[in-house]
Parts: structure tokens; sequence; C-alpha cells
């Protein structure tokens, strides 16, 4: 008899769970930052997660370095004096420049809500049913803080984006256990999966979607099945399904059944 799914993913999560299996990953630059700056560390790791991964990691290595305390920084710097800290930063598609306008926005978001947390719940409704409301409003705040088009730094969920780095920033601020830091106070259960074509993938195969595009709608069917399975914390197996393709020493037939 071929597995249930619930079965399948209890038997990823209890295998593959675990901080030995973090890296390489950008959430390790957020586990090595003091407490007061997991915050900075997560949002610049998430928003420049594009590419391979060990590139990944020394680009946020760069930045969190210039920093040095990243929520001290940013909160004290101005725009001109981030501008010319990052002024010969490039990676992939990202400019110094953007990073100083993403990093100067993150810096007033603090210092009018006093945290990122506090920018983010402004926008939360209790009637919301999941985080994208008050995402599409974070993104409107950053942007508009920023004072030009930050690239593909910020995904737009108006946009209909699957906005995975987002998704992977709130997961990590939220979530608390043996992976994730968190330390947020918005509900686990509001929270969406982050979809690339990896996930997609892999969720296709395990019958969690049938959808051919990594967009939002994908996340939310995604995450509609897998809170079938988890209503408090849909969220949970994200971790241990994206280590495929993530650890160089796992493949699929470690990781999963093609169900029948």
């Amino acid at each position: 008899m071929s597995p249930t799914l619930a079965e399948i993913l209890d038997r990823l999560y209890g295998r593959f769970h675990r901080p030995e299996f973090i890296h390489p990953d950008p959430l390790e630059k957020v586990r090595e930052a003091a407490v007061e700056d997991r915050e900075i560390a997560g949002l610049v790791a998430s928003a420049l997660a594009l590419g391979r991964v060990e590139s990944i990691l020394g680009a946020v290595g760069r930045v969190l370095a210039r920093l040095a305390s990243p929520r001290e920084a940013v909160v004290a710097l101005s725009r001109e004096e981030l501008g010319r800290l990052f002024a010969d930063f490039r990676y992939r598609f990202v400019s110094g420049e953007q990073l100083a306008a993403f990093l100067f926005a993150a810096g007033e978001c603090i210092r009018r809500y006093g945290t990122i947390e506090e920018c983010f719940l402004a926008g939360m409704n209790r009637r919301d049913e999941s985080v994208l409301p008050a995402l599409s409003r974070f993104v409107a705040v950053l942007t508009s803080l920023a004072g030009r088009d930050l690239g593909i730094l910020l995904s737009d969920p108006e946009k209909r984006s699957a906005c995975k780095r987002l998704h992977l920033y709130l997961r990590w601020m939220v979530r608390r256990d043996e992976i994730d830091p968190g330390g947020w106070s918005l509900p686990r259960r509001l929270l969406l999966v982050p979809v690339d074509v990896h996930m997609l993938r892999v969720s296709r195969i395990l019958g969690l979607t049938a959808r051919r595009q990594a967009d939002q709608s994908a996340s939310l069917e995604i995450t509609g099945a897998l809170r079938r399975l988890c209503p408090e914390d849909p969220v949970k197996y994200d971790f241990s399904i994206t280590r495929l393709g993530i650890h160089p020493d796992l493949t699929y037939d470690d990781l999963i059944e093609k169900r029948s």
C-alpha cells in the first residue's frame, strides 16, 4: 500500500527538520545574527536569495559585515550615508543604489513603528485569512519609503507574484523551533508556503497542486492542501521539503515516493 500524504510529509519532517540540514541556506545568516538584528538580517537574506546558494551567502555576508550592527546601522545612517557605504555593491540585478534605498526604507520603518514587525502588523485585520493583505501593504510602505523602484529586491503580491522570498522571510520571523528563529506574534496559521519552481515540482509530485506556474495561485493552493493536514501551521513542512535541491547530498529518491 502506498503511504499517505501525511505519512510522507511526517517522514520527511522527522528525518530532515534538524539544524544539521540548514547549511547551505540563507537562513544561517539570520540565525547567526543577534536577536535585535534578526529582522534586518532576515530582510537582507531573503531579498538577496537569488541564484546559487553559495553566491547568496557571500552577498548577504558582505552586506551584513558592512552594517556591523544591522538594526542600529539602518536606523542611524541617512540615505546618503547608506548610498556611500554600498556605492560599489552589486549582486546579480541588484545595484548598490537599490540596496541602500531598501535599507533606508527598513530603517525608516523602525523609526516610525519601532520594529519591522509592528510595521507589518499595522496592515493586519483580524478577519484576514492569510498574510496577503498585510504583505501587500508592507510592500507598498517599503516602496514608498524607499522613494524609488527597488527592482527585483521586492516582489509585489498585487501582481500575483508568488513572493517566495517575502514568504520565506515571514516563515523565519514567525515560526520558532529548532530551525526558524521566530519572534513575531503573527499567527502561524496565516503564513503561506514560499513557492519557487523547485517547491512547485515537489508539490506536483506529492499531489499538493496540479498548477504549472510558481505563482500566487500555486502558493495558495499548496498552502490550502497543507493546511488541511496542519491547520495551525501550514508552513511546517516547508523546510523539510526544500532540503531537496539545497543540500548537495540529497536527491528526490532520498526524500519522496511518487504517489500512485
